[in-house]
């Protein structure tokens, strides 16, 4: 039987000094934790995933791209008070701001003991473009082509990628579609005949074309 996250976040502790790991639980039915790595010792951990004998997570079936925008946190917290002189413990509605960020989620399965899946994930530390996390695909050479979409789709510029450049949008092309704050642009250049929604952008682009008088809508016969 596989360890939970908290056995195998003890046990990458142990292996890996210095490294920090915090589990980041889901409310939702899979109720599949996952393990937040650092970016310091993201390539240790990965390989000490991979490696150790119990775990030998020798297989990445997914990488996925997430953004994470400024938000504000409304949290219940207790605090003390003095009340009529007596001290009391209260309880408060706080907000905390979150700065935005970046995240590359890693799927890890055991082809040799046929158990998985363990998540793992790192941050960046803000949206900037192309906000740095270092690549896994020396660890899990499946990695390679996901991470590259990662880095075209949300920016993540994945270090010590072994070929890290564009794979669906073309290299000119400007900002990160698949981040939340992305706005289409208004005119497409590579499309030939714009409709629907398109259509009603690129009109925003011409001139109005003159209305033609009666003479002028005959079309001349052969």
């Amino acid at each position: 039987m596989m360890d939970s996250p908290e056995q195998i976040k003890t046990r990458i502790e142990s292996a890996v000094p210095g490294a920090k790991i915090d589990i980041v639980l889901n409310g939702s039915p899979s109720q599949q934790s996952s393990l937040l790595i650092d970016k310091e010792h993201a390539r240790q951990i990965a390989q000490f995933l991979r490696d150790d004998a119990a775990l030998r997570l020798d297989f990445c079936s997914n990488v996925t791209g997430m953004d994470w925008l400024d938000r504000v946190v409304t949290k219940k917290v207790i605090v003390k008070k003095i009340v009529e002189g007596e001290e009391k413990e209260a309880e408060e509605t706080q907000q905390e701001k979150i700065p935005g960020y970046l995240e590359a989620v890693y799927h890890l399965y055991s082809i040799e003991h046929k158990h998985g899946p363990i998540i793992i994930r790192m941050r960046t530390n803000d949206r900037s473009a192309e906000a740095p996390l270092p690549s896994l695909t020396p660890i899990w050479r499946s990695a390679e082509f996901q991470e590259r979409e990662i880095f075209d789709l949300y920016g993540i510029r994945f270090d010590g990628h072994p070929d890290l450049r564009r794979i669906l949008m073309w290299d000119e092309f400007k900002d990160y579609p698949m981040r939340k704050d992305y706005r289409d642009p208004d005119d497409y250049e590579y499309e030939p005949t714009p409709h629907d929604d398109v259509l009603e952008r690129a009109k925003q682009h011409y001139a109005p074309r003159p209305q033609l008088d009666g003479a002028e809508n005959i079309t001349a016969q052969p």
